[in-house]
């Protein structure tokens, strides 16, 4: 578990940035730039381009609350593992762990006035889905 724990840290990292490769640096704040082919994407499932339905994260945001779901099943053996809401350059901003035993992925996240804690673009945010068979899923969505 703990292994899983330091992979996925790592990962959120470079979640955001990944987004098929089509992220460019805010001229306002750092640049940012990441590997490729680390993060699925609706535009870029890679080896998992039949798992797309089951695995994007879909984003509903009402003002400050940001609603994630994933339509996946929830068993010991394929289940997702977490939720996590990051901005353009990887910081992570809400986070939800699930288990097994959990009926369904689903996350609610409150967002404070995020404008005030960062210099550049805070609009664009991405929300992540790990699945613990088919990797980390990232869909971008604006507030």
């Amino acid at each position: 578990m703990s292994a899983r724990r330091t992979f996925l840290k790592s990962s959120l990292a470079v979640a955001a940035g990944v987004v098929a490769g089509r992220i460019s640096p805010v001229s306002a704040g750092p640049t940012c730039s990441f590997p490729k082919g680390i993060v699925y994407t609706k535009h870029y499932p890679g080896k998992w381009s039949k798992k797309v339905k089951g695995h994007m994260p879909n984003v509903k945001v009402a003002g400050n609350k940001v609603t994630v779901t994933t339509i996946h099943g929830m068993s010991e053996e394929h289940y997702i593992v977490r939720h996590t809401i990051v901005t353009k350059c990887g910081e992570v901003l809400g986070e939800k762990t699930f288990s097994p035993s959990d009926a369904t992925a689903k996350s609610v996240f409150e967002l404070k006035d995020i404008s005030s804690q960062y210099a550049w673009d805070t609009t664009t945010l991405y929300a992540t889905s790990f699945c613990n068979k088919h990797d980390l899923w990232a869909a971008e969505f604006e507030v």
